[in-house]
């Protein structure tokens, strides 16, 4: 079975959205990755850190689910990564309240040993730092490394993570992040001077409006589902990401092709995943419904066409 390393927070979130709000529930972006890469056959183990203070009821649950958790760090007498959000009635755009980094300000991955020859890494949004460090543990190179990162890093540690974007193959970064990594408006020219950076994939998401995947002058657009109802939008970015790594993961193809279907089962996760508060639907989430809504996306997409000649 192949090997998946994600490396991400494993946190709190205290969320509230137009449709309610939540106490502190288990979050963060590792957490999102891994139960969405769970649907997959890969073995896959979570570096993170968390503190004395976190339930070990959720560390079980991420067992349950197949994944490795003996490299999420705890932290004695330490807290856990903490934030708190309220989603704008759109959904798509929100204010922090309050970011409490608590252990993860001094948090130094340390990658197991059965994990040092990963077939797919999943850097999940931390600081470059972080992320170049997990790569300098790694003994044999990877079939692939994505990584996820956030215009955050990209005001204030913009150095460091030029850097390590030189070191992956894809990067998934959101439409606003892609304008202002490259300087360009339109999406294809942004795409197009991220290639320059050194990913071979450029993984621009838009929300509900969808995802894009170039590879030189190949563009792939998979829409989002039109969903009846979204609670929160938290966690669908990472989500993705897991979907989209544990599929590679699981076919060993990378070719531009077969990355295209990685975004579709990304896209299908990310779909249950804003379907209830936190990690809650991704919890429950049954295979035969991650296939039955498989089958949706493909009728949405799907067409013949006459071509006049």
């Amino acid at each position: 079975m192949n090997k998946l390393l994600i490396v991400g927070t494993v946190a709190f979130d205290a969320i509230e959205t137009p449709f309610g709000k939540t106490d502190k529930i288990l979050g963060g972006a590792a957490t999102y990755i891994g139960l969405s890469a769970s649907f997959f056959k890969v073995q896959s183990a979570i570096v993170s850190v968390v503190g004395e203070d976190f339930p070990q009821e959720y560390l079980d649950m991420l067992s349950a689910k197949g994944i490795d958790t003996s490299a999420i760090e705890v932290v004695k007498g330490g807290k856990t990564f903490f934030w708190s959000g309220r989603y704008h009635n759109d959904l798509n755009s929100r204010d922090t309240l309050d970011t409490q980094l608590n252990v993860l300000a001094d948090f130094q991955p340390k990658v197991p040993a059965n994990f040092t020859d990963a077939d797919v890494v999943m850097l999940g949004n931390l600081h470059p730092i972080v992320q170049t460090s997990v790569l300098d543990q790694l003994t044999a190179a990877p079939k692939l490394v994505v990584l996820d990162t956030m215009n955050f890093w990209m005001d204030c540690a913009l150095p460091e993570l030029l850097d390590v974007i030189k070191r992956v193959d894809v990067i998934t970064i959101n439409d606003e992040e892609a304008r202002q990594l490259s300087g360009e408006y339109s999406l294809v020219k942004a795409a197009a001077k991220i290639h320059t950076l050194g990913p071979k994939y450029v993984v621009i998401k838009k929300g509900e409006h969808g995802a894009l995947l170039f590879h030189d002058k190949k563009v792939f657009f998979a829409p989002a589902l039109p969903l009846e109802e979204v609670f929160d939008p938290t966690g669908a970015g990472d989500t993705f990401a897991g979907g989209f790594s544990g599929y590679i993961a699981q076919s060993e193809n990378i070719s531009f092709k077969n990355l295209k279907n990685a975004i579709i089962y990304g896209s299908n996760l990310a779909s249950f995943c804003v379907e209830k508060f936190g990690t809650e639907r991704m919890e429950d989430l049954q295979r035969d419904e991650v296939l039955e809504r498989l089958q949706e996306f493909k009728a949405l997409t799907q067409f013949d066409i006459a071509l006049e000649e």
